[in-house]
């Protein structure tokens, strides 16, 4: 022992100089195993996770974060802009001594060794708010994902020179903007849209806790999968509040029993169709921006209105498949489209691409209001507008006289062509003015021959309406529907009509701001526009569309069309009942409504006036609710003069029906009305006068002259035209008296365009020589007595079924009957709502 006390002794020095240099080689290889790679902390900002590009809408809601792909949705916080109870609940759960350590903490550290050691519950972590931060912000991934000693002390280092680096509020506020709380969300202004629906500065102490319970382990206490973890979690968090006096008992059990409302999805996503349409844009525009940038993007959306066209357009499908019982079969409609735009800037203000966008069997995912589809009769207003054009050979006004009634058109194809009206229902003579606003589709096609087609693609294309400019296969049934058009572009193309006859393309975006506060777009106060109409032709358009007298004949006096203030409105729909539309419009917005079935299966029924006119209606009585009545202003350079109703032409002093139109000065009519003409008539005969008329029986009566190819239906809608001076002979003396006018169980229509006194019946017998009387009887009342042949009385339409019979006086001085002759008269009905006629 001695010996070996000895031998220290000698080489004591030795032994120093060889632990001192052990001591060293170790502190060497400790260094460069802590500190040789360790990042520095001033590369805390390039770990920050990217921000994510928020769209909201026009006030500032958001709508939808876009992420990087390489990472999820992230949206940096300020600290005051956390709520104090939020800070509360993540200090208590994850770092106690926070405010009062150099950025590790030896006794929670030594604290959590124990306790696993133990193998009891985690209840805090050894690591520091800070140590995570540098964990989060300064090591790469493979590091993060390390459970070793040598990362924990790399960790330590880096917390303390983080701390020294900065302030505890700033290092507090990366944290809960990197902390990933699962369902791509980091940081927790992410978090609260994702399970809340709410931004973090909205986040009540509940959910607070929550979120602060799941952050040790997001994915294993996410509340939307696993509920009864995350609910633990939040009792540990409140539990550990009160323990370090953040909170009372009291207060923590009720926080505890605050029931939690989760929204609907943890991607959650305002008027989904225009997000998709703005990401697409901006996808044009700022391609690296757009994910790399953390881009503000503020729309033209009005998330309030949208609701409440999503709201409308749910509703009104319901109501179309669920009718009342014995009302009608259900119209298996599923989609529907609303589109809504300032006429005078472009701005959409709602888009609507399908009432549920992630209801697959409806294939709400489809944007109706950007797919093409048929439009119907949607079109006509352009047909009539550009057929208005002053330069034209012969323009057409709102009083051009069209004949509605059958007509066979050639087509390119040299084909045959003959469109009809809805049940087979014509008009007669009809001014423009009835003609576009009842929608009646005989005359619109005699308009677009009339206009030619090449005039009216170049037309269609000015206005926006490409596809329709593209097709190289029209023809006229164009003007009826037969083309493809989308929403959103047929929504701008009537904006021409109350801007003064501007086009102005759809606007989605009013600025983008990148993350810095660079403006990397500005929506200008004055758009660029082109005009492509006379705004004189624009505002007779508009004053057509909204005059509800004139489209009174086919949707009656009160129709969805009206919104209880000055507005115009156009309906459509496709004949296989495959789409039906309204586009309609006040001075200072443009609504379009599309129903249909985006999978194109056809409806049951179901017309652009009992279809989508009621999402128009309640869309438009909603949103402009407590907003001043405007009226369209007319421009100038219009004049008013008085014309004849029937014929459009100057009104002379047998038309008994008269009003005042506009007219583009150089259109005015110049030629007195045809239509009303006055005849001396025999009033023993019936038949005109003739020199050889005794003046005693000559009387003036007024006629309704019409083209001879409005003749038929003239005769069949009982309107008598002026006799000729031929007798109607009478027959041989051994006949029986028989009825010759009218034929038997004729049906009669009393017109509504034409004055009730004039639709008169021509009743006629025959009656054997010597007879010397007929007398009428209409139901076995005496209508009448005849003393002269040809036997002929006129008779007044009278609704309802009837039955006539002739009785004549013979030359004995007998008499005779006719058998009886039953024939109807009904009153013109236009078309119910519910039954528009299909093309309208």
């Amino acid at each position: 022992m001695r010996r070996l006390f000895r031998y220290f002794k000698r080489h004591l020095r030795l032994i120093a100089l060889g632990t001192g240099l052990v001591a060293l080689l170790g502190a060497v290889f400790f260094y460069f195993w802590v500190f040789y790679d360790l990042p520095p902390v001033e590369n805390v900002q390039a770990g920050l996770k990217l921000p994510s590009t928020r769209i909201y809408d026009r006030n500032g809601v958001l709508l939808y974060e876009i992420s990087p792909p390489e990472q999820g949705r992230s949206t940096p916080l300020t600290l005051e802009q956390v709520p104090q109870h939020c800070i509360d609940a993540f200090i208590a759960t994850e770092d106690a001594n926070y405010w009062f350590h150099p950025g590790v903490d030896i006794e929670g550290i030594l604290r959590a060794l124990w306790i696993n050691l133990r193998g009891g519950d985690v209840i805090a972590g050894g690591s520091t708010i800070t140590q995570q931060t540098a964990r989060l912000l300064l090591l790469d991934p493979n590091q993060q994902a390390e459970r070793t000693l040598q990362r924990k002390l790399k960790e330590a280092v880096l917390a303390i020179q983080l701390q020294n680096a900065t302030s505890k509020e700033d290092v507090l506020a990366m944290y809960l903007n990197q902390t990933y709380f699962g369902n791509l969300s980091y940081g927790l202004e992410a978090a609260a849209r994702a399970y809340f629906s709410k931004s973090a500065m909205d986040l009540s102490l509940a959910e607070c806790a929550l979120l602060a319970g799941m952050a040790q382990n997001a994915v294993l206490h996410d509340p939307l999968s696993n509920f009864e973890s995350a609910k633990e979690r939040q009792e540990v968090a409140l539990r550990l509040m009160t323990q370090q006096g953040y909170l009372t008992e009291t207060q923590a059990a009720s926080a505890g029993r605050d029931e939690l409302q989760f929204g609907s999805t943890p991607f959650p996503i305002d008027a989904p169709h225009f997000v998709m349409a703005v990401w697409k844009q901006l996808e044009r525009t700022y391609p690296d921006e757009l994910y790399h940038g953390g881009l503000e993007v503020i729309t033209t959306v009005d998330s309030t209105w949208q609701r409440t066209a999503q709201e409308i357009a749910q509703r009104q499908l319901t109501l179309l498949n669920h009718p009342p019982a014995n009302v009608r079969v259900p119209a298996n409609a599923n989609n529907a489209a609303v589109v809504a735009m300032d006429p005078y800037t472009g701005q959409v203000l709602t888009m609507l691409g399908s009432p549920d966008y992630f209801n697959e069997s409806i294939d709400g995912a489809v944007n109706a209001a950007l797919a093409l589809r048929q439009p119907g009769s949607a079109l006509k207003p352009f047909t009539y507008a550009a057929a208005m054009n002053p330069d034209l050979p012969e323009p057409y006004t709102a009083a051009t006289m069209i004949l509605d009634v059958e007509t066979p058109f050639i087509t390119r194809k040299l084909e045959s062509y003959t469109p009809s009206n809805y049940g087979q229902v014509e008009h007669g003579p009809v001014l423009v003015r009835e003609a576009l606003a009842s929608s009646y589709n005989i005359p619109a096609v005699v308009a677009l021959e009339h206009l030619g087609l090449r005039n009216f693609v170049a037309f269609v294309g000015n206005i926006g309406l490409s596809n329709l400019a593209q097709n190289t296969d029209v023809d006229l049934s164009i003007t009826l529907g037969g083309g493809e058009v989308r929403l959103v572009d047929l929504v701008q193309a009537y904006s021409i009509f109350p801007n003064g006859g501007y086009r102005i393309e759809p606007q989605y975006i009013l600025s983008v701001t990148t993350h810095d506060g660079d403006v990397l777009y500005q929506w200008k106060q004055q758009p660029l526009r082109q005009q492509v109409l006379d705004e004189r032709i624009a505002y007779i358009i508009s004053d057509i569309l909204s005059d509800n007298n004139a489209r009174i004949p086919s949707f009656g006096e009160v129709s969805p069309l009206q919104i209880g203030r000055p507005a115009a409105a156009k309906t459509g729909t496709t004949t296989d009942f495959r789409d039906n539309w309204v586009v309609g419009y006040t001075p200072n917005l443009v609504v379009g409504v599309w129903v249909g079935n985006a999978d194109n299966t056809p409806m049951v029924e179901i017309t652009g006036v009992s279809g989508a006119g009621p999402i128009y209606h309640q869309f438009m009585r909603r949103v402009l609710r407590g907003q001043p009545e405007l009226t369209f202003e007319r421009p100038e350079g219009l004049t008013r003069v008085e014309v004849c109703s029937l014929s459009g032409q100057l009104p002379t002093s047998a038309c008994t029906l008269t009003h005042s139109e506009w007219f583009i000065p150089g259109t005015e009519p110049t030629e007195e009305d045809t239509f009303y003409q006055v005849f001396e008539i025999d009033r023993e005969t019936g038949l005109l006068a003739d020199d050889d008329t005794p003046p005693e029986t000559i009387a003036e009566q007024t006629f309704i002259v019409l083209p001879q190819e409005a003749r038929d239906w003239a005769s069949h809608h009982g309107i008598a035209q002026p006799p000729t001076g031929a007798m109607v002979l009478a027959p041989d003396a051994d006949d029986a008296v028989r009825l010759l006018e009218p034929d038997p169980y004729t049906v009669f229509e009393q017109s509504p365009i034409v004055p009730p006194e004039t639709q008169r019946l021509r009743l006629t017998v025959g009656a054997p020589t010597g007879t010397q009387q007929v007398s009428y009887y209409m139901d076995d009342v005496s209508i009448g007595r005849v003393t002269e042949a040809p036997w002929t009385l006129w008779w007044v339409l009278d609704l309802g079924h009837h039955e006539l019979v002739a009785e004549a006086v013979l030359a004995d001085g007998t008499t005779q009957r006719s058998d009886p002759v039953p024939f109807t008269v009904v009153e013109y009905q236009p078309p119910q709502p519910h039954t528009v006629p299909v093309g309208q």
